[in-house]
């Protein structure tokens, strides 16, 4: 049963990389509403703070409000500025409101991650991905009170990985250096 669950929403979410490539939202972008992002914004999983599985930071100095929405029970809507990653090299940000309404606002980043830091590798709306598709197109199949964030229950196509696979790539971040 729970691979038939898990092939549907496969099935939706691939259903959903489809059409977004032809129906782009990016146009709407209002830039007067994007803010800025340096390369610096994006550090070692370990100077944030966690909630549940996942990272948070508010790059406007907003953590408090950006907390109380990813550790609520009933979800809410991000602050902008949040910072929201899994994974080192994954990363979404929310702009001011009206940015783009077709994403909530937010933008996905891809990361080239080492020991000397972040490099964006790719960064934008729904033509933003990886090797599973489309990051908004996973992320749209959030119930709306998740405000796009995916979450064990959130309504997002379950990851093909194990809670430690995960852990075991979130510990193996390389811009966190241990100095003695």
């Amino acid at each position: 049963m729970c691979s038939k669950i898990f092939s549907s929403k496969l099935k939706t979410c691939f259903l959903i990389l489809l059409s977004t490539s032809f129906i782009g939202q990016s146009d709407s972008a209002n830039d007067s509403k994007k803010l800025e992002i340096p390369e610096s914004a994006f550090k070692c999983l370990a100077e944030l703070t966690a909630s549940g599985a996942f990272f948070v930071d508010n790059l406007l100095g907003n953590l408090d409000a950006t907390l109380a929405v990813a550790n609520s029970d009933e979800g809410g809507k991000y602050p902008a500025g949040s910072l929201v990653t899994l994974v080192p090299n994954e990363v979404m940000i929310k702009h001011l409101e009206g940015w783009n309404p077709g994403t909530n606002d937010w933008e996905f980043f891809l990361l080239d991650v080492s020991a000397e830091g972040s490099k964006i590798a790719a960064r934008g709306t729904e033509e933003v991905g990886n090797r599973a598709g489309s990051c908004y197109g996973c992320h749209q199949l959030a119930r709306p009170q998740w405000d796009l964030v995916c979450g064990v229950d959130h309504g997002c196509a379950a990851l093909p990985f194990t809670r430690e696979q995960i852990r075991g790539v979130q510990n193996s971040d390389p811009r966190c250096t241990t100095e003695n």
